[in-house]
C-alpha cells in the first residue's frame, strides 16, 4: 500500500471510535471490577470472546451503511408497514432511552464521586455538557463530533487504565485467564452477564448511520473539489445544490472503503476491549475478595483504598469521560432511529431535553444508582434481538448488498455470534427475574 493510500485510509476512520464508546459505558465498569475482584484473572477470556463477537457485529453494521448508502433504521423503515414501523420504533425508543438513563446516571455517579455534587445536580451537569457535544455535532459536522468522542474516548481510556501503572498484573496470571474456565454457579452468572452485555441495540442502529454519512460526507467533499477544479468559467460550479446529493460509490471505491471499515472497526474496538480488560486486570491484582466492589461507588472506594486517591481520581475522571461521551451517542443513535424509521427529524437538542428528564426524575427518587443501572441493562436486553436479526438476515441480502453481501462463513459466524447473544441476554433476564 502505497503511502498515499495510508494516509488516505486514516483520514476514512472515526465512525467505529464512536459506537466503541457503547462498550465503556457506565454499565461495564462495575461488571469488569467485579469480575476482577471476586474471581482474579479468571474470567479474561469472556471479554476477549466479547470483544471478537463485537467486531464483527460492528463492521456488519458499518458495511451496511457504506454498501447501500442507508442505515439499519432506514432500511427497516422501508420494509415494514405503517404499523410496523410504529410498533419497531417503540421497542427501540425504550431501549434508546434506557441507554440514556444509564449514561446519565454514570456521569451523576462520576461527579458525586469526583466533586461531591449531588446526584440530580450531577445528572442535570451531565445533560447540560452533552447538549454542548451534540451541538458541536450540530454546528461543525460530523468529522469534528468524532474527534470529540473520540478524545473522551482517550481521555477514559487513561483514566481505566492508569491504576495498572501503578500495580501492575501478573503477567503470567493473565496468560492463564485467557484459558476458557468456570468456577461455579457466581462467576457462570457473571460470564453470562459480561459476555450478554457485550453488544447494545442502540450501536448496531447508529453505527450504520455513521458510516453511511461518512461515505455521503467524503463524496461530496471529492465532488466539491472535482467541480472547483473544472470551474474555469463557472462561478456557481461548487453550489451546494450540485454536491447535496452524491452519486452511489462504484465497486472499487466500496472496497476500499470496507477496507478502511475493517481497519476502523478492529481499532476502535480492541481499545475498547483492551480497556475493559485492564479493569478486570487491576481489581484482580489490587482488589481480590474486596466486597462491594458490584456498584461503582463501592468499585472507587476500594480502589481508592488499595491504590491511594490519585488513581481514584483518575478513575473518576474516567467514568465521567464515560458517562458524557455515552449520553451524546445515546442520544445520537436515538435520533436516527426514529429518523430512519418514522422519517421524522428531531433536533438533537430537543432530544436530549426530552429524554433527559426520566434519568433526572429517576434520581430524584433517591433509589439506587447501581441498581437503576442494572435495570436499564435489563431493558436494553430486550432489545438485542430486534437489532442483531434484522442485522444479519439484511446483510445476506444479495438485492441490496449486491457482491458485498456476506458470503457462508462470515453469514453462519454473525448467526451463531447473534444466538449466543440473544440466548445470553434471556437468561439474563430469566435470573434477574427469578433469582
Amino acid at each position: 500500500m502505497t503511502a498515499r493510500r495510508q494516509a488516505r485510509l486514516v483520514t476514512l476512520l472515526g465512525p467505529a471510535f464512536v459506537a466503541a464508546i457503547a462498550y465503556v459505558d457506565p454499565g461495564n465498569v462495575a461488571a469488569n471490577l467485579t469480575a476482577g475482584a471476586r474471581f482474579g484473572y479468571l474470567l479474561v477470556w469472556v471479554l476477549v470472546v466479547a470483544n471478537v463477537m463485537a467486531v464483527l457485529v460492528q463492521y456488519l453494521s458499518a458495511k451496511l451503511g457504506v454498501v447501500t448508502g442507508r442505515s439499519l433504521p432506514e432500511v427497516l423503515g422501508e420494509r415494514l408497514s405503517r404499523r410496523g414501523r410504529i410498533a419497531y420504533w417503540v421497542q427501540a425508543e425504550v431501549v434508546a432511552m434506557a441507554t440514556d438513563v444509564a449514561e446519565v446516571i454514570g456521569g451523576a455517579i462520576a461527579l458525586h464521586l469526583l466533586f461531591g455534587v449531588p446526584l440530580v445536580l450531577g445528572g442535570l451537569i451531565t445533560g447540560v455538557v452533552s447538549m454542548l457535544v451534540l451541538t458541536v455535532q450540530q454546528r461543525r459536522g460530523q468529522r469534528v463530533f468524532e474527534t470529540v468522542v473520540t478524545s473522551m474516548l482517550a481521555v477514559l481510556t487513561v483514566g481505566f487504565c492508569a491504576g495498572l501503572f501503578f500495580a501492575p498484573p501478573d503477567l503470567g496470571a493473565v496468560l492463564g485467564g485467557l484459558v476458557p474456565r468456570l468456577d461455579g454457579p457466581e462467576s457462570v452468572l457473571l460470564a453470562a452477564s459480561m459476555l450478554g452485555a457485550t453488544v447494545m441495540p442502540h450501536a448496531i442502529y447508529l453505527h450504520s448511520s455513521l458510516a453511511r454519512d461518512r461515505v455521503r460526507h467524503d463524496a461530496r467533499v471529492e465532488r466539491r473539489q472535482a467541480l472547483a477544479a473544472g470551474a474555469e468559467a463557472r462561478d456557481d460550479a461548487v453550489a451546494d445544490d450540485d454536491v447535496a446529493v452524491p452519486a452511489p460509490p462504484s465497486p472499487p471505491v466500496v472496497r476500499r472503503l470496507l477496507t478502511a471499515t475493517r481497519w476502523d472497526v478492529v481499532s476502535a474496538l480492541v481499545l475498547a476491549g483492551s480497556v475493559n480488560i485492564a479493569m478486570l486486570l487491576l481489581a484482580a491484582a489490587n482488589l481480590p475478595g474486596r466486597t462491594g466492589t458490584d456498584s461503582i461507588e463501592g468499585a472507587h472506594a476500594a480502589i481508592e483504598s488499595s491504590l491511594g486517591p490519585a488513581v481514584a481520581v483518575l478513575f473518576g475522571v474516567g467514568l465521567l469521560a464515560s458517562g458524557l461521551a455515552s449520553t451524546s451517542v445515546g442520544a445520537y443513535a436515538g435520533a436516527e432511529i426514529m429518523s430512519g424509521l418514522l422519517h421524522v427529524r428531531v433536533s438533537l437538542l430537543a432530544r436530549r431535553l426530552v429524554t433527559l428528564v426520566p434519568a433526572i426524575v429517576l434520581l430524584a427518587t433517591g433509589v439506587s444508582p447501581t441498581w437503576l443501572l442494572v435495570v436499564s441493562q435489563v431493558v436494553l436486553s430486550f432489545g438485542i434481538p430486534f437489532a442483531m436479526i434484522p442485522l444479519v438476515r439484511i446483510t445476506r441480502d444479495a438485492g441490496l448488498l449486491g457482491g458485498f453481501r456476506n458470503g457462508l462463513a462470515t453469514q453462519v459466524a454473525a448467526w451463531a455470534v447473534a444466538a449466543v447473544i440473544v440466548a445470553l441476554n434471556l437468561a439474563l433476564l430469566w435470573l434477574t427475574f427469578t433469582v
